[in-house]
């Protein structure tokens, strides 16, 4: 039973560590201390095989808990009930939350909130747009992350984060903000900016 419980703990943690990278910035955004946001992303790397660490431990300790127990001959009661930490209905609930978070990255998302914004441009010649290169980001949650703190700035007209690219493409208005800003809120993230040009 003892080793049951170690599986399942296992289990819950390989779950956990896969999904540290992207869960961070979001948990950095609550908190409002967006800087902390990059911190686990060197996880990323090792993400596929916390991944297939996560589903062997849980499908061994559902191999387990579902293979036939041995018919012993004894006249002694062994009908206990096991406790609700070595049940099967535990382990459907850790596996659910393990499936939960090694989704993560997929609706990281719905926990920003959306910045629409009304720009007026008054002048079309002072619309810029520049691409910033930004080492770190490793999942959507990232891209989100960026965009957030960059749609904070007045005179954004759109970010577009991208974490398979490793950039943002920000159109913005250069009479309210500049490209020194913008790469203050994209560092500010936790992520850097290793380059900027413009389009």
């Amino acid at each position: 039973m003892k080793k049951d419980n170690k599986l399942i703990g296992a289990g819950l943690l390989t779950a956990f560590a896969a999904s540290l990278c992207c869960i961070t910035p979001v948990l950095a955004l609550i908190a409002g201390t967006s800087g902390l946001a990059s911190s686990f992303s060197w996880l990323e790397p090792f993400r596929p095989y916390l991944i297939g660490l996560t589903i062997l431990v849980l499908g061994f300790a559902w191999y387990q808990k579902l293979k036939p127990k041995k018919e012993i001959d004894c006249d002694c009661e062994t009908d206990e009930k096991p406790k609700f930490i070595q049940s099967k209905k535990f382990l459907g609930i850790v596996t659910g939350f393990a499936i939960v978070m090694l989704a993560f990255p997929y609706y990281a998302h719905i926990f920003y909130p959306k910045s629409e914004k009304q720009v007026i441009v008054v002048d079309k010649s002072n619309v810029q747009t520049v691409e910033f290169s930004i080492k770190g980001m490793t999942c959507a949650g990232c891209e989100e992350h960026v965009n957030h703190e960059v749609n904070k700035l007045s005179g954004i007209i759109k970010s577009t984060a991208s974490y398979e690219n490793g950039n943002a493409i920000v159109e913005f208005d250069n009479s309210k903000t500049n490209i020194a800003e913008i790469e203050i809120a994209i560092n500010g993230t936790g992520y850097s900016v290793t380059d900027k040009k413009e389009k």
